[in-house]
């Protein structure tokens, strides 16, 4: 009797411990659900992690320019809300990839990464002309 109730108190705290960390707070999606989710949220958070010369170059609309590869993503990125979805996009999945784990790192709780990039944005005929 007492094993049992040794190993029940064993399981019990395994299973409340892992408790919330199947979760995952970054989702990795298909273009086309990225572009659907952003539709359905509310004033959906967009960063576009390219140069600011690839931004210019074309976007998703509302999106703003956060540069992975600059000097100051980590400061820009405190300007959002980390409660709220933020959906993540590059050229082709790369730097979002790195930029989706920085942000969890940074405690943002809700993140979408497109999967692909722009690049695949694009192909599913996604972009606006």
């Amino acid at each position: 009797m007492k094993f049992h109730s040794i190993f029940f108190l064993i399981a019990s705290f395994v299973i409340i411990s892992c408790n919330g960390q199947t979760q995952k707070s970054i989702k990795t999606i298909e273009p086309k659900a990225f572009a659907e989710k952003i539709k359905t949220t509310e004033n959906p958070q967009i960063l576009d992690v390219r140069t600011p010369e690839e931004f210019n170059v074309g976007h998703i609309e509302n999106a703003e320019n956060i540069n992975w590869l600059g000097d100051s993503f980590v400061q820009d990125s405190e300007k959002y809300n980390k409660t709220k979805p933020v959906f993540v996009y590059c050229r082709s999945g790369a730097r979002s990839k790195k930029a989706t784990e920085k942000l969890k790192e940074l405690g943002f709780k809700n993140i979408y990464e497109m999967e692909g990039g722009f690049l695949k944005w694009d192909a599913k005929g996604l972009s606006q002309k």
